[in-house]
């Protein structure tokens, strides 16, 4: 009997602990996510993005996840107590993810119609993607339409992403059998025993993702616009590839508000518009250089005194350096190391070799060094409109918005580390006005920190990219982190324009520099009396003077406001009785700093009205018999037309073309 009741308490024993040991099991299994609204969702068992859509009743507009900020696909198993958002098309971030999914629909349409394509890489653009490929002979633009057709088959056939981790070797069998050796030179890269890969139909694709989910998700609003030649990693001695782009949108009418905004902008090129007011050109006898004619240069010149006057109110001063240095100064201040590649460089009859300066701050530390400077003296605020030159490859060319030779409207603060905020301040106000005066509204800026190829100590970007984040703060800047974008010497400030159209410009720039006034034995006698490097801050508004002239053609259409108009005035004559009148006036103009011309040709008033009006010249001054016989003149302001007495006109047109801010 006591053996019974004890064998019945060692099984209720056994019973008890099973239970307790299925209770913990399910304890452990159980997890909770918290949600973007802060509510929590408790689970009992590993659960997935796209099961967590289910259940919150968002998965047929679900396409990624956010975990702890970081965008994942949907079929990711969530980690318990983290931060988990479910993504929309229309969340931060899912573009991007769209674009790149869409380059693998691409390569999946190419694989099926051109079995024999080797894939390379395919990468997001702004506004769409690329994918570059190893083929027998160049796509047509008929290759290029049967692509897209079969796009939009795969996206009507709802074809799973799925993501595939395998060990690396397995994944460099299978690039092996597939003969795909781009691939197998990428993997060759990863020092990571497990590799991610995503299958698209019979298409393996080397990936660390994160894609949507399915083909049909990425929807029919996306194009592919042309196929150019491209290099394996852009080295021109290595495989040739067929390059094709594609743009895509989240919807139709998104698409067809970008292919609207690029007829307006073929409209507004700045290379047709500058060739049709005869401001500019170039040509292959100076590659990357630009031909200033009368007119241009006129605005250029206009341009640049604006920005003059500004910067002199401001307490810089203006210097010029040379051009042609030795190569002695570059090592010295690490561009030889660092840029060299992307200079010009000459070897003279005395075995010096010497290099075009492709900027300007190395020769502002050379006169900053002559004589002795103290803390008294800074800021010491230094200006050049300095003429540079860099090497760009011919294939990046374009027009005025890439060259080989430019001038920046560029300064460099010799400061103190406590002075670092307030002349931060002090240069954003001036950006600002300087801005807001060309027409540009509004901007916004990146923080780009240390780049892989850099001078100085960790210490010392630390303590550059604290200053310039404090900085910042200060001056009541906004901006968004821009990693590894650096100059090699410091950290920047890059301040972005938006454009009419909404296109973004980087122009402005401030970066702060520890490393140039050590390495080019710049020093100031500090109150104490012993001797301190200088904190170097580079700055400039505009940038490049002939890239931002070529923004400004194309914000204005070539219509500029009158005071920077190349030509704010015609005189035009309707009879040749008039033409004394007309030379009177045009003298007139001319003596009220009017920039002015006179056209007194035997033509019709109708085709001369006609051909300057194609000239965008702000005032149009028509006299014929009339008006010479009343003293007055017809003024023609675009659409509109005014008779006034002559006296009212030239003082309209003073006024109108000096700027007044």
């Amino acid at each position: 009997m006591f053996q019974l009741t004890g064998l019945f308490a060692r099984l209720q024993a056994r019973v008890v602990v099973q239970v307790q040991a299925q209770v913990a099991k399910e304890k452990s299994n159980m997890g909770k996510i918290i949600l973007k609204n802060g509510t929590v969702y408790n689970y009992d068992n590993d659960i997935t993005g796209k099961e967590l859509a289910v259940a919150l009743n968002t998965v047929d507009t679900a396409v990624l996840c956010s975990v702890n900020g970081v965008v994942t696909d949907l079929s990711t198993t969530l980690t318990p107590d983290t931060r988990v958002d479910i993504l929309t098309i229309d969340s931060p971030g899912a573009l991007d993810v769209l674009r790149h999914s869409t380059a693998h629909l691409l390569a999946r349409a190419v694989k099926i119609l051109f079995p024999d394509a080797k894939l390379a890489v395919g990468p997001t653009t702004e506004n769409g993607f690329f994918y570059d490929f190893h083929v027998s002979k160049p796509f047509t633009p008929e290759d290029l339409e049967l692509l897209e057709k079969e796009m939009q088959k795969l996206v009507k056939a709802d074809i799973p992403f799925e993501k595939v981790l395998m060990p690396k070797q397995e994944a460099v069998e299978m690039y092996q059998r597939l003969g795909e050796k781009f691939k197998l030179e990428l993997l060759d890269a990863i020092t990571d025993d497990t590799v991610s890969v995503y299958k698209l139909g019979d298409t393996y694709d080397l990936c660390r993702g994160p894609h949507f989910p399915s083909t049909k998700l990425l929807g029919d609003a996306f194009k592919i616009t042309k196929s150019s030649g491209a290099y394996w990693k852009a080295d021109k001695n290595s495989d040739a590839l067929q390059r094709v782009y594609g743009v895509a949108f989240p919807n139709q009418s998104e698409l067809s508000a970008y292919f609207t905004r690029l007829e307006e902008a073929a409209l507004r090129d700045h290379r047709k518009i500058g060739a049709d007011l005869d401001l500019f050109h170039i040509q292959d006898i100076a590659p990357g250089e630009v031909f200033w004619h009368t007119k241009g240069w006129t605005l250029y010149r206009t341009l640049r005194n604006f920005i003059r006057a500004r910067i002199e109110n401001d307490g810089y001063k203006e210097v010029n350096t040379p051009m042609l240095l030795d190569r002695v100064l570059w090592e010295k201040s690490g561009h030889w190391e660092k840029f060299a590649e992307n200079m010009f460089v000459t070897e003279s009859a005395e075995e010096r070799t010497m290099a075009l300066k492709p900027m300007n701050c190395p020769c502002h530390v050379q006169i900053f060094n002559q004589g002795v400077v103290s803390y008294r003296d800074l800021p010491w605020r230094m200006a050049e409109f300095g003429s540079c030159h860099r090497f760009e490859p011919s294939g990046a060319l374009h027009g005025l918005m890439r060259v080989r030779g430019f001038v920046q409207d560029d300064a460099h603060i010799f400061c103190t580390k406590e002075q670092i905020v307030s002349e931060t301040q002090k240069f954003c106000d001036l950006l600002r006005e300087i801005y807001k005066t060309l027409g540009f509204e509004s901007f916004f800026v990146k923080f780009s920190d240390r780049p892989a190829k850099r001078a100085g100590s960790d210490e010392i970007w630390d303590l550059a990219e604290k200053s310039l984040m404090e900085a910042a703060t200060q001056a009541g800047l906004d901006y968004t982190l821009n990693p590894g974008e650096g100059a090699f010497y410091g950290p920047k400030l890059e301040f972005v324009l938006k454009d009419c159209l909404g296109r973004d410009w980087q122009c402005g720039t401030l970066q702060v520099d520890f490393v140039l006034p050590c390495r080019l034995d710049a020093y100031y006698v500090t109150e104490q009396g012993t001797k301190e490097h200088p904190v170097m801050l580079h700055r400039a508004v505009l940038g490049s003077m002939e890239r931002f002239i070529g923004i400004l053609i194309e914000q204005y259409a070539g219509r500029f406001p009158t005071w920077l108009a190349p030509v704010q005035a015609v005189v035009a004559t309707i009879t040749e009785e008039a033409g004394e009148a007309a030379l009177a006036l045009f003298a007139n103009l001319k003596e009220n700093g009017i920039r002015a011309e006179v056209d007194i040709r035997n033509e019709k008033i109708s085709y001369k009205v006609r051909e300057h009006a194609m000239q965008k010249i702000p005032y149009l001054l028509v006299l014929g018999r009339k008006e010479v016989s009343d003293g007055t003149v017809t003024v023609r302001m675009g659409d509109v037309q005014k008779a006034m007495t002559v006296a009212e006109a030239i003082d309209m047109i003073a006024k109108d073309s000096v700027l007044n801010s």
